[in-house]
């Protein structure tokens, strides 16, 4: 799969994936001003443009990053296992199918999916993954 930010100055591929997890902590509403809608691309993403990617630690166990030129969001990255979460869209396609939910209990009250996902709380989010600290980051 092909994806890029705004002005093309980053370009990424990535292996093939069509579900999209929607992330609904402050880290990422804050981060996009909604939720973050993203698809789990594994560790194995080739970026070209690299030169042009700001990376910020977000938390002691990821980070986020973004084009220098245009502030197109790239990826959230797990830095233990360098598995990458690629915004929806950047990709060139647009055939995904949401398929889970996560921090709905986080969840601000002015929107709502019509989707029916399986849908975690922060509590069992920090249970099944591990994450440190209690945050999303």
């Amino acid at each position: 799969m092909n994806g890029h930010c705004l002005c093309g100055a980053v370009s990424f591929i990535s292996p093939d994936a069509r579900d999209i997890g929607a992330c609904h902590c402050g880290f990422c509403r804050r981060w996009g001003g909604g939720p973050l809608l993203a698809v789990h691309c594994g560790p194995n993403v080739a970026f070209s443009g690299a030169d042009q990617i700001a990376t910020y630690a977000s938390s002691n166990w990821a980070e986020r990053a973004f084009c220098k030129r245009c502030g197109t969001h790239l990826y959230y990255k797990f830095l233990a296992t360098g598995e990458y979460f690629i915004p929806a869209g950047a990709f060139e396609s647009s055939d995904f199918e949401l398929s889970s939910q996560i921090y709905v209990d986080k969840k601000p009250p002015y929107y709502t999916f019509a989707n029916q996902t399986p849908m975690l709380t922060e509590q069992q989010v920090i249970q099944q993954y591990g994450a440190p600290d209690d945050q999303a980051g």
